[in-house]
Formats: structure tokens, C-alpha cells, sequence
């Protein structure tokens, strides 16, 4: 939707109007056929329709561009009034500057900003409604040192509140235990499994040393053996010697 037409100062030329809802075109943009709408209608318009609204001509959304310059200078430079004029805003500025002025419009409409107060107040009040707001947080005057809304005061107990706390700080304890505790016991499972691990590949390199020492013993034996063949051979030869 566009902006109403009696907000506006001055006259409106009519090529600045958007042709579906005919009020001043906000967020224009231009058919083909050069006939301009607001974003909103136009795309509101094509959910139901193929053409321009205007003049029937066959219409593709993606052909949709925005104004020629000099159309959106005009537009901008328009003189309108503050929404909350009738709140007693009377600031009457471009429409290039309208959205920035509403903003920060001091007659703006506005929700409180303390959670769950229905209240819709000026944003110029804001202050002086804060300061009595029944949603408004502040210290237990008591020195449970909670924070309580305004509108709790009554049901406020602290000895109730102290014992949830503990009874939450409680439970808190507990789960951080038990973590602690599955985390450990994951830890030794692990470091357990890799010394079972590490046992049975000692064990299996000191079941190759057995075997290594005995193939080494049992050539040592051969060794021996054959020197003492060896040996005999030679005092047989030399017996045959001395008979000789």
C-alpha cells in the first residue's frame, strides 16, 4: 500500500500515484508499459493476474524495474506529514526522510520494554512510564537478591526461592559428578584397554625372544659338537702320526 494522499502538502501530481491503490507510490516500481505501482500491489496483483492493471497489457513480474529517475526525484522531494500527527506530532518533512523522522518520532506508538507489559505508550513517555511500570525488574528489598518484577512483589518468598536455588545448584552438582565420574571411568576403560594391548604385543615379542634363544642355543650346541668331532679328529690323526 502507498502513502494517503492527505498527509501530503501541495498537490500530488497524478503520475506519482500508484494505479491499484491510488495513493503516493511507496517502493514504486514500473511496468514496461510504464504505468507505476507500489512494490506491495503490484506483486499482490500478479498472484492472480498476468497483466497491468492498468491497461491489460500482458505483464511478467521480472520486467518489473524501478522508477526513472527523474520520476523518483519528484517523488522524493514531496512534503508529507508525520504519521502521528494526529498524537501531536507536527513535523512535516520529504518523503525521502519520512521513514528516518518516523523512526525516531518522539509521538511514535510504542510497546513498553520490560517483558510481558501489554502497555503501548509514546516513545516520549517511555521514561516516566519505566519508573512505575508494574512489569518494571528491581532487587528483593529483602536481600534474597533476586530480581522480581513489580507485579510479582506479593508472591515473592524468599525462603522459597533460596530453597529452588539450592535444590537447582543441587541437581547441577550431581549431573556435574556423574559426568566427571563417566568421563573418568571412560578414561581408565581406555587406558586399560591399551595396557592389555601393549601386555600382549610384550608378550608376544618376548615369546619370539624364547625362540630366537633357543635357535641360537641350539646352534651353539651344533657348534660344539662338531668342535669336538673336530677335536677327536685331530688327536686320531695325530695318534696315526706317531705310529707312522
Amino acid at each position: 500500500m502507498g502513502y494517503d494522499t492527505e498527509r501530503f502538502v501541495g498537490y500530488v501530481n497524478e503520475g506519482l500515484l500508484c494505479s491499484i491503490c491510488r495513493d503516493v507510490l511507496e517502493d514504486a516500481l514500473q511496468a514496461p508499459c510504464e504505468h507505476a505501482f507500489c512494490a506491495a500491489c503490484i506483486h499482490g496483483w500478479l498472484l492472480h493476474h498476468s497483466n497491468c492493471p492498468e491497461d491489460r497489457q500482458a505483464l511478467d513480474g521480472a520486467l518489473l524495474r524501478p522508477l526513472y529517475r527523474y520520476m523518483k526525484n519528484d517523488l522524493n522531494r514531496l512534503q508529507l506529514h508525520c504519521k502521528n500527527r494526529e498524537y501531536g506530532c507536527e513535523m512535516v518533512c520529504s518523503l525521502e526522510s519520512i521513514d528516518r523522522h518516523e523512526r525516531e518520532c518522539e509521538y511514535s506508538q510504542i510497546l513498553c520494554s520490560n517483558p510481558g507489559c501489554p502497555v503501548q505508550i509514546e516513545r516520549r513517555n517511555l521514561d516516566g512510564h519505566l519508573a512505575v511500570c508494574d512489569y518494571r525488574s528491581r532487587e528483593c528489598p529483602n536481600g534474597c537478591g533476586y530480581t522480581v518484577l513489580g507485579a510479582e512483589d506479593t508472591q515473592h518468598n524468599c525462603v522459597a526461592e533460596l530453597r529452588t536455588e539450592l535444590e537447582l545448584l543441587r541437581s547441577e552438582m550431581i549431573c556435574r559428578v556423574e559426568e566427571a565420574k563417566h568421563e573418568m571411568e571412560s578414561r581408565l576403560d581406555s587406558q586399560r584397554r591399551h595396557m592389555v594391548q601393549k601386555e600382549s604385543i610384550l608378550q608376544n615379542e618376548i615369546e619370539e625372544l624364547k625362540s630366537q634363544m633357543s635357535r641360537v642355543m641350539s646352534d651353539v650346541r651344533s657348534l660344539m659338537a662338531a668342535e669336538r668331532q673336530h677335536r677327536q679328529e685331530l688327536e686320531q690323526a695325530e695318534l696315526e702320526k706317531r705310529e707312522l
